[in-house]
């Protein structure tokens, strides 16, 4: 059973496990001015290696783009997701639906972002759950930075 984090220590360490992260809803280089695109360049910079996950993509930031979840052929232990809080049923149902050993250890839903219903499935599902923070400001606010 998975976790619906809401401590700051909770967050902060989940946030400093994270390695590979799949962002569902990234834009790209033709977006720069948007939190979906800015947020995951930052957290590259950081050096978390970063899989865009949106099918109106090739690539973004130097990585192959993937249309679904699913289609995903590396193995990522956070999803990110910038979509609406009323797609997040939909999201969950994708990251629930992966094989077991597949799944990430953590989905994070961004600022803004919440449903309290899917966070439940998630986290019975085996995940650590964050919603409606920002993973970037996170990351940033760590003492001596990530990792």
């Amino acid at each position: 059973m998975g976790r619906i984090l809401e401590s700051e220590e909770e967050i902060a360490e989940a946030v400093r496990s994270i390695r590979v992260v799949a962002v569902i809803g990234m834009k790209d280089e033709r977006e720069p001015e948007t939190a979906a695109h800015r947020i995951p360049k930052a957290l590259q910079a950081q050096g978390m290696r970063v899989i865009p996950v949106n099918p109106k993509l090739v690539q973004a930031l130097g990585e192959p783009a993937y249309a679904s979840i699913g289609a995903v052929p590396d193995r990522f232990d956070t999803v990110d997701v910038f979509r609406r809080s009323s797609a997040i049923g939909e999201v969950a149902d994708a990251v629930i639906a992966l094989p077991p050993a597949r799944r990430p250890r953590l989905v994070w839903l961004q600022l803004g972002i919440r449903n309290d219903e899917a966070a439940r499935r998630l986290s019975e599902a085996g995940m650590d759950v964050v919603q409606d923070r920002c993973l970037m400001v996170e990351a940033a606010r760590l003492p001596g930075g990530r990792g």
